[in-house]
């Protein structure tokens, strides 16, 4: 019987016929100089999609496995096998595999290598567009802030304590009663989540969400997509519920003060503590109802906040809030890993908070995120209508947009990618979702929002009318 990947295992298919391939060359069934047979004839065999074929194929390529030979095809490579049978070099690729963190999807992967030319359309980047990063008042700040030698050495293991005192006060104005001790500085709220995902379990940690979330996206975190939180009972002692109440990273919406009182409520009821990322906040159009943990009164919720969407990824600020055993614990585990934050943009940071500085740009930055809302919003009234959907920003960075067809797949975002322009697929926040696209009006221009949403429209037109012809 001719082996097939399973698709239940929790393996990356693609994974899996590596595995295979590897084995076949392992056992000589392979051997050095055979031609493999072609992509599509692979993925008719494998009963898989010939897009999964060719990333196993590239992934053997790049460890030196296969080599491809213009014109004819891609063959076993004579070093690739003489060195994998004779065991002249360690497995490395079989480490990696065996990893506890996993490598990010192939998607991601190329958003992250893609994101770096000048020439590329980024659709869906969720970070502000340079001429909206205020470099020149960082760097004013940067000339006035008093930095004293011990500034150049290690951090605190909290964080500098001017930072977290003018943070106390910030968050003050949230609802949010916290002490110095209580907050811890990261660098970013992706620093954060790991801390509480490998601090905080005698196992490994499970986050629970509702779907699409943005976790679903970091392979690295163990998450769960769930829809009741009765069922989370027994698993509530190595398990976390994870949200954004306001601006939810991918789809924008927002929990209603009602809906955030029950959601405590309901967590309470199964011992499941909260961390409540709270990154959009303060991007809001219309003012929110007040963060879960103005209403936690137990030390049930753990805070996130961060500049890296409000002022500059690069500043690579954040902050945890929680009960001050827990900060302490994460403290001396951040101290474990990286030794500390640097003091000198945690200063630049106080700075803005304690001189109003912060409020007065972020005011600015809404009005001028609501305006490219507005304008995205248009092109997509003009572009999409017919065969899509949507709801209007509330804040933010995105549009959660629906397809009315599953037609956005991995093939689609490969050959808008050759056009030079990438977007975000649903099916990187939620599993199997080939309806959404996360549309970010923060990064790109005017003209480039104008000319990228016309060719991805463009381009999904013709899919829906392929599949329109088919019946």
């Amino acid at each position: 019987m001719v082996w097939k990947p399973e698709h239940k295992t929790g393996i990356p298919i693609y994974r899996q016929i590596m595995n295979w391939m590897v084995k076949q060359i392992e056992h000589g069934h392979w051997p050095a100089e055979m031609k493999l047979p072609t992509q599509r004839k692979l993925a008719e065999q494998l009963q898989v999609n010939r897009s999964t074929v060719i990333q196993a194929l590239e992934e053997l390529k790049a460890d030196g496995l296969l080599t491809g030979k213009a014109g004819s095809g891609i063959y076993v490579s004579q070093p690739g096998w003489h060195e994998l049978i004779h065991g002249a070099i360690p497995r490395w690729k079989e480490r990696i595999n065996q990893s506890l963190c996993q490598a990010n999807s192939q998607t991601i992967q190329l958003i992250n290598d893609f994101e770096k030319r000048t020439d590329i359309l980024r659709l869906g980047t969720g970070e502000l567009g340079p001429e909206l990063i205020p470099s020149g008042a960082l760097q004013g700040t940067m000339r006035q802030v008093a930095i004293t030698e011990r500034d150049f050495g290690y951090s605190e293991p909290k964080g500098h304590i001017q930072l977290r005192n003018a943070l106390t006060d910030y968050l003050k104005t949230r609802g949010i009663q916290a002490n110095a001790e209580q907050i811890v500085i990261v660098s970013g709220g992706i620093q954060a989540l790991q801390l509480l995902s490998i601090g905080l379990n005698s196992g490994q940690l499970n986050m629970f969400h509702n779907s699409p979330s943005y976790l679903h996206s970091i392979p690295s975190i163990t998450s769960t997509s769930i829809t009741s939180l009765d069922k989370m009972k027994l698993k509530s002692n190595q398990s976390f519920y994870y949200v954004i109440p306001t601006l939810n990273n991918p789809t924008g919406i927002s929990l209603s003060a009602v809906e955030r009182q029950e959601l405590i409520k309901a967590c309470a009821a199964v011992n499941l503590p909260i961390i409540e990322d709270d990154v959009y906040r303060d991007l809001a159009f219309e003012k929110p109802p007040l963060p879960l943990k103005s209403l936690d009164h137990n030390g049930q919720v753990i805070y996130i906040g961060s500049l890296s969407k409000t002022v500059s990824p690069g500043l690579r600020i954040g902050w945890m809030v929680g009960p001050e055993s827990v900060m302490d614990h994460l403290a001396d585990l951040k101290m474990q890993l990286d030794y500390g934050s640097s003091a000198i943009p945690q200063l630049v940071a106080a700075e803005w908070f304690r001189s109003g500085l912060y409020e007065q740009h972020v005011s600015a930055l809404k009005k001028q995120l609501k305006q490219r809302a507005d304008f995205t919003e248009a092109l997509l009234n003009t572009y999409f209508s017919d065969f899509a959907e949507w709801q209007s920003p509330q804040g933010g960075f995105y549009i959660w947009l629906r397809i009315k067809q599953p037609i956005v797949t991995k093939a689609l975002f490969q050959l808008l990618l050759k056009q030079n322009i990438l977007i975000n697929p649903g099916y990187l926040y939620a599993p199997n979702d080939y309806e959404h696209i996360r549309i970010s009006y923060s990064y790109c221009s005017r003209e480039e929002l104008a000319r990228g949403l016309k060719k991805l429209a463009q381009e999904l037109k013709a899919r829906l009318g392929g599949i329109n012809n088919e019946h």
